[in-house]
């Protein structure tokens, strides 16, 4: 039950400081997605099962706390830790370097999910301007947090192996 508790509280520690930390290390509006980066962890350490639940909670808590679609952070954070998780399979999970190049890919999920939910809608996007003002700086921002997120992820997966 300790357990659950910490991966909890991990999740809503990063939500914490998603919301209110990062809206000020910003780049022109935009910033990293640390439930997206926690998802990708989880799911690589923990099997799809895993990711895909944690990725559920964390959009869970993501769409009950803002005003946007209800249920679209929900399953696109689902649907990111189903896919990475099914890849961790036949990988190393120890490896450090995976969820870094993995952030990029599980933005463009992120974002390919959203567009094509808001597009269904009737909402007019236009793609180049999406992606040269709006994917490309948050990808790097995820990038640079990438690392430090899944040391902190693996660290608390190794006290709960140990547990």
């Amino acid at each position: 039950m300790r357990i659950i508790g910490l991966w909890t509280m991990l999740l809503v520690l990063f939500y914490s400081l998603q919301t209110s930390l990062l809206t000020f290390i910003n780049f022109d509006g935009f910033s990293a997605n640390l439930m997206l980066l926690l998802t990708v962890s989880v799911a690589f350490l923990r099997g799809h099962e895993k990711g895909a639940f944690f990725g559920f909670m964390a959009g869970l808590l993501q769409d009950a706390t803002t005003g946007s679609y209800f249920g679209l952070a929900t399953f696109s954070y689902m649907t990111v830790g189903l896919i990475f998780g099914k890849f961790s399979v036949n990988l190393f999970r120890d490896q450090s370097l995976l969820p870094v190049i993995s952030s990029i890919p599980a933005l463009a999920i992120h974002f390919a999910i959203t567009i094509t939910f808001l597009f269904l809608l009737g909402r007019q996007i236009d793609l180049i301007k999406f992606l040269k003002f709006d994917f490309w700086p948050t990808a790097i921002m995820q990038v640079v947090l990438a690392y430090p997120v899944h040391r902190l992820v693996l660290s608390l997966n190794e006290f709960s192996k140990r547990r």
